[in-house]
């Protein structure tokens, strides 16, 4: 797995109080500068200590993995 770009606070609690903001803002996403982005991003950094969330974003990479396959299958059989 390649090295992440963003480094997550190294504190589990540091991790849980960003990550429950980071949803907690994206509730509000219908305000200026908050935004619903704010909701998938705070599940990335909490799936870095519940289960629960890791099994969330697993899934959701493999079905961008699968999707983007199909994606490709797709475009060199139309070429």
């Amino acid at each position: 797995m390649p090295k992440p770009i963003i480094r997550f606070p190294s504190s589990k609690i540091g991790r849980f109080i960003l990550g429950w903001s980071l949803i907690a803002g994206g509730i509000f996403g219908f305000l200026p500068i908050l935004g619903f982005w704010m909701i998938p991003l705070g599940m990335l950094v909490l799936s870095a200590d519940y289960p629960v969330m890791r099994r969330w974003r697993r899934r959701t990479q493999v079905w961008f993995g699968r999707r983007k396959r199909i994606k490709a299958k797709k475009q060199n059989n139309i070429s």
